[in-house]
């Protein structure tokens, strides 16, 4: 008796006969393949059992007694290899295609000029630097502009010393302020000098041969009501030249003038060297 945890008896394997069937030449010329020899029905009852021949694959089985051959997909060694940057340049290519028919589109529902107004604001640098760029975009173009400098209108600063000593021409330079609300201390003599500012401004918005108009720090002079915000937009929507621009530069703008404003940017402030203890540098800050 044949315990549990015997071995159970080997099994004498038959020997493999090999033939080569009319199946299989037809087969392989169908396959455009030289013909192989598949072993006898003996062993090739099985479900699925692959050959191969040459640099072809082939899957063969019985199917009712009838052999099939089918190609199996070729090897990794027979698949063309292809550089990666060409297909990713090529995917490239046909977004940007797509991408340009877009901006094609939109751009053709685009049309006419007008005078902008536009702010900047935020705890971020770069509201005044911004300002300047277009000042000196507009001087590029020939076309006539200004600067009004509320509040910090007491420093030399590069900008200026740049434009009134080669461009004054181009661009009037008025320095209205006597440095931040911390310095001067007095605040009826602030709100004189912001009025006074806010004086020249305005003739200088009303003359339609100016094309940029520059307001710099007025939002500080807003913030702190040294001039009326409603007097402020009601002279912009009733006297600025259809073709003028009006740049208002300075933090916490108010609401009512972000409101009214055709283009708006918040400077968000990420880092600044100031807090790590380094006071404002000439061609950075001024």
């Amino acid at each position: 008796m044949q315990r549990a945890n015997d071995h159970p008896p080997s099994r004498t394997l038959r020997p493999v006969a090999w033939a080569t069937s009319p199946v299989t030449v037809a087969g392989a010329a169908a396959l455009g393949v030289a013909p192989f020899r598949i072993p006898s029905s003996p062993v090739i009852n099985r479900n699925q059992r692959r050959l191969t021949c040459g640099r072809k694959r082939a899957l063969v089985k019985q199917s009712r007694g009838i052999f099939t051959v089918t190609e199996a997909p070729p090897s990794e060694n027979q698949v063309p290899k292809t550089d990666p940057s060409e297909d990713e340049n090529a995917r490239h290519a046909r977004k940007m295609v797509k991408k340009k028919a877009a901006r094609d589109k939109i751009m053709s529902g685009k049309a006419g000029d007008k005078g902008l107004l536009i702010v900047h604001t935020g705890a971020g640098k770069g509201k005044s630097s911004s300002g300047f760029g277009m000042i000196l975009r507009c001087i590029a173009h020939e076309m006539p502009c200004a600067v009004v400098q509320f509040i910090k209108g007491a420093w030399d600063t590069g900008e200026r010393r740049i434009i009134e000593e080669n461009f004054a021409d181009l661009c009037e330079f008025h320095a209205m302020g006597e440095g931040f609300t911390w310095e001067t201390q007095d605040r009826e003599r602030d709100v004189a000098m912001a009025a006074k500012g806010w004086e020249k401004a305005k003739e200088l918005i009303r003359d339609p041969s100016n094309r940029l108009i520059l307001l710099d720090e007025i939002n500080i002079a807003l913030r702190y009501d040294y001039l009326d915000i409603h007097e402020v937009l009601a002279f912009l929507a009733s006297e600025k030249p259809p073709l003028t621009h009006v740049v208002m530069t300075g933090r916490n703008a108010k609401p009512e003038l972000i409101e009214a404003a055709d283009l708006v940017t918040e400077m968000t402030l990420v880092k600044h060297p100031f807090r790590s203890g380094i006071k404002a540098q000439p061609g950075v800050e001024f």
